[in-house]
């Protein structure tokens, strides 16, 4: 696979492919990642903050991230940029280096997504409480014009999103070659 340097993005919140997520652009480094990707068609590459890893040393910043790309924007009532972006794919960062205005880039190389061939009755519980999650916060819902409820991959990534557990354990999960580790992992949690 070949590698190519992409702007990075580095957030607490966590996007996964085909996650969707509304942005509050305020940073001038971040304005001008958002305007170059929409000028150009690209994108950038959303990352995990690495609380205990040294910034001047950019080890900060997880290296499995993913790759977004601009679906909307508006100009907020406060005067900031919002866009709303959706996960593509996953990626694996290196080589991060920064600009003079503190944009990070790194140089990015498509991973291989996971390999999620379950049952139905085995993603029921996980699906079901989805489901409930959707229903009882309506800015999430709000994202997604088609939920896709019945696709193992989806629930998995939005599950992974959504849980309060720490950037190096959902790395963990986005490692495996399969879903079966987090699968297991939320039926313990949602059981």
């Amino acid at each position: 696979m070949s590698e190519e340097r992409f702007p990075l993005f580095p957030l607490s919140a966590h996007l996964l492919p085909e996650g969707r997520m509304a942005l509050r652009i305020f940073e001038p480094r971040y304005v001008r990642m958002v305007k170059d990707a929409c000028a150009n068609g690209t994108g950038f590459v959303m990352c995990m903050l690495n609380s205990s890893g040294d910034k001047s040393k950019n080890e900060h910043i997880y290296p499995i991230g993913t790759f977004a790309h601009v679906i909307d924007f508006d100009l907020l009532e406060d005067g900031l940029l919002g866009i709303k972006v959706a996960g593509s794919h996953l990626v694996e960062v290196s080589h991060i280096s920064s600009d003079e205005d503190g944009l990070r880039t790194g140089l990015c190389k498509d991973l291989t997504p996971w390999q999620c061939e379950i049952s139905a009755q085995q993603m029921a519980p996980m699906d079901e409480r989805l489901k409930e999650v959707f229903k009882n916060y309506d800015e999430l819902a709000k994202l997604y014009e088609s939920p896709q409820f019945g696709c193992p991959n989806w629930v998995l990534n939005r599950w992974l999103e959504l849980l309060p557990v720490d950037g190096a354990q959902k790395q963990y999960f986005l490692s495996q070659k399969n879903c079966i580790s987090l699968l297991n992992y939320l039926s313990a949690l949602i059981a």
